[in-house]
Order: structure tokens, then sequence, then C-alpha cells
């Protein structure tokens, strides 16, 4: 085992969901044909002057809120200073040394873990995002085209203290935060379309007493899966490089996914860099309380309001809650499941080891998804009812999905019906006759093989007995042999 720490700490964009941009009337949606979300704000045309969307503040607040921090009273804009195609302006509006938001938490237990790990937030900021660069071709045919579309739209970036050990930490931190953003409906969170981006910072030291070693930035971080495995990697180079005599500079790389390794943007990099100062466009403003207040009486119920809710109203285990909890339309399909069934621990088990088994392997949405609520509940109250068995409940699911029709017509398409109960003592009396060794063992006190019989008489009955009767049934025929 290495005797190297890692330590993390990471800068996360989130794009809030609003109508318009953050300082201008101009329209956002993902997918538009490029430059043609570009106004005269968004371009930086002269006399064009910013005005903040006030929707972006409450959605800020809110995502402040969410994350256990303190909202500043007063705070601004400042210009940020750096030349890139897609910044048409030549500077970013963000907030530099009055961020909005300051010192929140946020806690996550992994999977089997007996302690819940706690990650600090160090600051939130409201800031624009930038354009975006298209590059096509190769070598002395490259070439690359600006869109401006993306530019202007509102980013919240969230950055946390170096709390993190691990690239499973940071897996687990984002998932959290995704779940907490997307309960809140301020943002779809989705990496995908570019809606959560994440830079890792990461160094490694000489065990959890030793300073802090030199960070390296990791940028282009757009999926889960690349989190941990950029992290990873980075972490295994410095240890390399330290371990060779080397010196870790600190620098800015971009993971490149194909080659599964990171390769140099830029070396030392720090905020007198930007040349910030406060943007003369945006004055100093004031962020009321009852204006926090009101937002703070109307937050929605949050992942960790919902996992509890689960276990202590809905009598659920820890494990299931947080499953079910941790997705916004996971939680709602559920609930939806477990009010028409009237049993939400069967509700539980079918949703999280069902549906979300065949959604995630298909990556289907579950919108979706063929086996709506009306469907589940319909199955899990048959299967209450004793009028089909777990493993023809489990056969009816499959059939609903793939060929999107109701639990009815499947048992009646498939003749999916239990067995009638007067056939079963003729069938168990077959099946005892066939296996006189085991019958033996039984009656000799090998209870275990009782296990066998009733195997034998589900397959006669092609698993459509109900398994309590063949249980009480199988019994009385043992006890009765028994004398």
């Amino acid at each position: 085992m290495s005797s190297y720490e890692p330590v993390i700490g990471l800068e996360v964009h989130c794009q809030l969901k609003t109508n318009t941009k953050i300082f201008s009337t101009d329209p956002y949606t993902f997918g538009q044909p490029a430059n043609t979300l570009a106004g005269p704000v968004t371009l930086g045309l002269p006399g064009a002057l910013p005005v903040l969307n006030e929707e972006v503040l409450r959605m800020a607040v809110t995502a402040g809120l969410a994350l256990n921090c303190s909202i500043t009273r007063i705070t601004k804009f400042d210009r940020k200073h750096y030349y890139y195609p897609d910044l048409p302006k030549g500077y970013q509006i963000s907030q530099y040394d009055r961020p909005y938001a300051t010192n929140g938490i946020v806690q996550f237990k992994k999977k089997d873990a007996a302690d819940v790990t706690q990650v600090r937030i160090h600051r939130i900021h409201m800031e624009e995002d930038a354009g975006k660069l298209l590059h096509s071709g190769s070598g002395a045919e490259s070439v690359s085209f600006v869109d401006l579309n993306r530019a202007g739209v509102p980013l919240l970036e969230i950055v946390t203290e170096p709390d993190l050990r691990s690239s499973e930490d940071a897996w687990w931190f984002l998932q959290t935060l995704r779940a907490i953003i997307r309960a809140t409906h301020i943002s779809e969170a989705n990496m995908e379309e570019g809606s959560l981006r994440c830079d890792a910072n990461v160094s490694v030291r000489k065990g959890p007493d030793a300073p802090f070693g030199t960070r390296v930035e990791i940028k282009n971080l757009n999926s889960f899966k690349a989190v941990r495995a950029a992290i990873d990697y980075e972490i295994e180079r410095q240890i390399s490089v330290i371990e060779s005599g080397g010196k870790i500079i600190q620098s800015t790389v971009l993971w490149d996914a194909d080659k599964r390794e990171t390769r140099l943007m830029r070396t030392k990099e720090d905020a007198e860099d930007y040349r910030y100062f406060p943007d003369p466009d945006l004055p100093v403003f004031e962020i009321k309380p009852d204006f926090v207040e009101k937002i703070r009486n109307n937050m929605p119920e949050l992942p960790d309001q919902k996992r509890e809710r689960y276990m202590t109203k809905m009598g659920l285990p820890e494990y299931d809650a947080d499953v079910l909890a941790r997705d916004r339309e996971t939680a709602a399909y559920f609930e939806k499941v477990a009010e028409l069934s009237g049993d939400a621990k069967k509700s539980s088990n079918w949703v999280k080891d069902e549906v979300l088994g065949i959604i995630n392997k298909k990556d289907i949405a579950l919108d979706q998804f063929p086996c709506t609520v009306e469907r589940l509940a319909a199955i899990i109250k048959l299967l209450n009812a004793g009028k089909i068995t777990q493993r023809i409940a489990k056969q009816v699911f499959e059939h609903v999905y793939e060929e999107d029709l109701d639990p009815e017509a499947v048992i009646e398409k498939y003749d999916y019906k239990p067995v009638d109960t007067g056939a079963l003592p003729q069938i168990i009396d077959e099946v005892i006759k066939a296996h006189p060794e085991q019958v033996q063992d039984i009656l000799g006190g090998k209870d275990r093989v009782k296990g066998f019989l009733v195997g034998q008489i589900m397959k006669a009955t092609r698993g459509q007995a109900v398994p309590d009767e063949v249980n009480r049934l199988l019994d009385e025929k043992l006890a009765a042999m028994k004398g």
C-alpha cells in the first residue's frame, strides 16, 4: 500500500436552468444552431450594459442554502481578464473577493462505510460561462470554430476545501452534490450536456500529518467516470515523479479520455494573473435577509430529508432509502408506486432492484420506461393478493417492459396463473415418491434437504405454485409420514 496520501479539492461549475442568460435577455437552449443566441451584451458590443437576472440570484441563494452555506449580505461582481477566442469581451464577469455564499457542508455515506464523510464548501460564486470552440480536422488541415451560444449562460462555481482523499470520495461527493442540485430544480446537472462540469485539484503528501504537496489542476472532466480515472492517473503520476527524485510543478492539465492520460496546458497560475477588479457596470449590491428567508421557507425536500422520511415513515432500511432518495425521478416513481400498491417495502425492492437494474443496463430514461408506476403497482397488488407468485411476477414484469403490455394482458396471454391448490397434493405425492432418499434424510432430521423437495415441486408447477402453500402442504405430508 502506498505511503502517500492524496489531497483533492474540486471546483464544480453548475449551469442554472434559467430562460435567459445571467446579464442579458438572450435565451439559451442546449443544441441550438451555432451563434444564434448571442446578442449585444453577450458579444460585449460598445454601449451594451449587463443587468443581473434576478432569477439567477434566487437560484444561487437556493443552492447556497441547500449546501448549508452562509449567505453574504453584501456582494459584488468582478472582471476576470484573460484572452481566449470564445470570450469576446476579453474578460469574464465573475466574483472574486466577495462571493455570495461561503462555509458550507456536504455529507455523504459511502456504501458499506461505517462513518459519514464530510466535505467543506469553501465558497460558491456566480459567473457567466464562456463560449465553446469546435475543432475539425487534424494537422495542417485542422480548423477551429467559435460558438458563442453558451457565452453569458449563468453558472455557479462551487469550490470545496481539500477534504477529499481518493477518487472514490470525489465520485461520491459529485453524486451527492448532483442529487442536491437536482432536488432544488435549479439545474439538470447533466455532465453529458455540460450543465455540470468539474475541475480537480490534486496533490499528494507523505502521510496525513505532512504539509500539502504542490497541486495540479485537471480540467476537461465531463463525466463521473472521467473524474475517477483522471484523479487516479494524476495521483500515480505524481507519486512516480516524486519517487524518481523529481518535483511536482504547479500546473493546469487536460484529461485526454482516449489516451487515458493528462497533458500539460500551462504552468503556475494564480489569481493575480487574471487582473481582477470590480466590474464598473455592476455595482455592489445587498442580498436582503427577507429575500433569503423567503427562499429558505420555500425550499423543496432535499435528499437527506427524503431519506430520513423513507426510513422513519415508510420503514425502509438505510441503504434502500439512500438509493431511492438520491435521484429526483427515482424518488417520485417509487413514491407513486408505494402509494398505488399500498406496500412501501415491496415497492422499494422492485424499484431499486428490478426497475433501476433495467433502466441502467439499457440506458432508458425513467419517464420513458414502459413499466409505468400504475403497471408496477398492479404487479405488486397481484403478488400480495396471491394471484401470482414471485417468480411469475418477475416474468410478468419482463413482458410488461419488453412488450409494453398491462400486467393483466400478460397474465392472460401467457396463462400465468397460480396452480389450483386442489392439484398440489397429487404433485407433492409424486415428488415424494420420486425422491425416497431425500425424504428419508428429512425424516431422519436433515431439515435442510426439504428445500430440494420444494424446488422439485415448484419445478413441476412451472413456478406457478404459491410457495407458502407448497411448504404448508409438504410439512403436513412429512408430518404424517413421521407418524
